[in-house]
């Protein structure tokens, strides 16, 4: 379901799959906002983000897209102003959430590297700065508008004012709980991983390529293909036992075997610059054996009888037998990352999670189901779907917390449009002539940029 945002809202909360892949345009410079600038690249590559989702791009359209670029660059302009930071840190597990989500989407870090011929090291330079400007403008707008509030009366008024066919129509959403049986990885396979890449750094120590055995013997298939190398890093990029090796090498020096959640590493420095390193490195992951998935599978299936037979709820034993971190102590409950509430829409919820609830009904369990991770976990899951809506209007009994969010971003959206109107009186603001007869939905106080 959307609720329509007007262009006040932040345009970006997310890189999209799409805008990574950008193409090379020509630049000039079509606005700037104080010591802020907006380069046709910029436009063109947000334009092409929005087509390869599907959308028409009409002048209108390409109006309000500069438009909402104006706001981010004033947002930008005043947090630096008002000395707003952002750490590296900060930006780092910015970049390391989004990247976890694109590759849940995508498949596989292996699949993501593929798609743009780079390094998750590489993507992650590429972006940096365009993830650390729109924190920067987050931050910015949470601190114009983080005290507005609205109560049940306001968020009546709202939802009685709206047009009947404006009244959203509220897609299927479903609210899941899972109890997650992981394989354990037995002694036998880790001490069968480390020997072999024990064999591996003798090789390397006794003269043969690292590269070259990078590429043969690596698990890690997106830094295989390029001899194990990972290109300039930063410290919190890396696992902290993977970092804490690293970033002591001297250059072209072998590390000892590191282990880490993903396996096993050696390791060889390349080169430092400063609080980056780029280093190789070989990963050997232990093998989930035959015998230990199918513990897995029996251990879910005694979990899944004792739920059958009453002898504990749900949430007792996702409290008590699952693997998953995040939802064991909520009952199982998934979720939602975009939203942070429990609820999904039905096109949101993974392929493997939707073939299992697709024909449950409300509070159905499911018997246990294989699973692989992107990473290459492997176990089995049982599903409980606990809620299921049917698509339907918007109301305040059925959907009030979603139309106090909306009547929320309403008043939100006023109180950033007399921002707006103040702030562009005091800041200096030219705007490129070919967007003069743009209906913008401010006023931006404007002088012409003449390009050639």
């Amino acid at each position: 379901m959307n609720i329509k945002q007007t262009v006040f809202t932040l345009i970006i909360t997310a890189i999209s799959l799409s805008s990574m892949a950008q193409k090379k345009v020509i630049d000039e410079i079509e606005a700037v906002v104080g010591d802020e600038i907006i380069l046709m690249s910029e436009l063109e590559n947000q334009i092409i983000s929005y087509q390869t989702q599907g959308m028409l791009i009409d002048e209108s359209m390409r109006c309000q897209l500069f438009e909402e670029m104006l706001f981010q660059k004033l947002l930008i302009n005043q947090a630096k102003l008002d000395s707003v930071e952002v750490t590296d840190s900060q930006v780092e597990s910015e970049m390391n959430r989004r990247l976890r989500y694109f590759i849940s989407q995508i498949g596989s870090e292996k699949k993501l590297e593929e798609y743009y011929q780079k390094s998750i090291a590489e993507i992650k330079d590429e972006f940096r700065e365009l993830v650390k400007e729109q924190m920067l403008a987050q931050q910015m707008q949470q601190k114009i508008t983080g005290g507005v509030r609205v109560t049940p009366s306001e968020v009546k008024e709202f939802y009685n004012n709206l047009p009947a066919d404006s009244i959203p129509v509220i897609n299927s959403q479903v609210e899941i709980a899972q109890i997650l049986i992981k394989a354990p990885i037995s002694e036998k396979a880790k001490l069968a991983a480390r020997e072999e890449i024990e064999s591996i750094r003798k090789r390397i120590l006794n003269g043969e390529s690292f590269s070259t055995l990078a590429v043969l013997y690596s698990d890690d298939q997106g830094s295989a293909v390029k001899g194990g190398e990972l290109g300039f890093t930063g410290r919190a990029e890396f696992v902290p036992e993977f970092s804490a090796v690293a970033f002591s090498l001297k250059s072209n020096e072998i590390s000892e075997v590191v282990e880490t959640q993903f396996g096993y590493h050696i390791i060889q420095l390349i080169k430092r610059e400063g609080e980056k390193v780029n280093v190789r490195h070989i990963l050997i992951k232990p093998e989930i054996e035959t015998e230990d998935l199918a513990k897995a599978e029996e251990k879910a299936n005694k979990v899944y009888q004792m739920l059958l037979s009453d002898s504990l709820t749900f949430e007792e034993a996702a409290e008590k037998y699952s693997d998953d971190e995040d939802s064991k102590n909520n009952g199982g409950i998934l979720i939602n990352p975009q939203t942070g509430s429990s609820m999904f829409d039905i096109d949101q919820v993974s392929p493997q999670l939707f073939f299992i609830i697709d024909k449950m009904k409300e509070g159905e369990i499911s018997k246990p189901v294989a699973f692989e991770m992107p990473d290459g976990t492997k176990g089995f899951r049982i599903v409980k779907l606990v809620k299921r809506t049917e698509p339907h209007r918007a109301s305040l009994k059925t959907d009030y917390d979603l139309l106090q969010q909306a009547a929320l971003n309403n008043k939100k959206n006023k109180v950033l449009k007399e921002w707006i109107e103040n702030k562009t009186k005091s800041t200096y603001i030219q705007i490129s002539d070919k967007y003069k007869n743009c209906p913008f939905e401010n006023n931006w106080n404007a002088q012409p940029i003449e390009n050639n």
